[in-house]
């Protein structure tokens, strides 16, 4: 998918960051986003979510995002990888050790929000490569290539592309 053949090289900056907030104001009107924030966490809570018929719970729950109708309970996280930046670090999972999730599904997009990789991981395979970090007293967690092989994780990207 390539970006919208749109010339915004003549928009003053202040126009830019309107059009900006007027498309998130319109994405949480449509329901894909919840918050008014950095739309690729909500973007990707909302995919996964309906793609895999599961049901979101509010904002304020922590350490899980959603739950099937069978009771597993999904962390749900997603990263976008932009030009000249090769991170797949999840953000932050606190409370870790005490497994506040059954499965984590991890969501990387392309700079154009279409999926580079999707991952249904279990819990215990993210307690065992994830990484401790004392000073924010969280876990950090990379998508690395070796997890699309690991007979323990499902890629699930053709559920979210359908």
């Amino acid at each position: 998918m390539s970006s919208p053949n749109l010339d915004l090289s003549e928009k003053t900056p202040i126009e830019l960051l309107q059009m900006f907030a007027a498309v998130i104001d319109e994405l949480k009107n449509r329901g894909l986003v919840r918050t008014l924030n950095n739309p690729v966490a909500d973007y990707t809570e909302w995919l996964v979510s309906s793609k895999l018929q599961l049901s979101l719970y509010g904002n304020s729950q922590s350490g899980c995002d959603a739950a099937g109708c069978n009771g597993i309970r999904y962390q749900i996280k997603g990263r976008r990888v932009l030009p000249g930046t090769k991170s797949v670090q999840l953000s932050a999972l606190r409370n870790l050790k005490n497994k506040p999730f059954d499965f984590l599904v991890a969501v990387i997009f392309e700079r154009d929000f279409t999926v580079r990789h999707a991952l249904k991981i279990p819990y215990e395979v993210v307690l065992e490569k994830s990484i401790y970090q004392a000073h924010t007293n969280s876990h950090l967690f990379h998508v690395q290539p070796s997890l699309l092989t690991d007979a323990r994780i499902e890629d699930i990207a053709v559920k979210l592309a359908g």
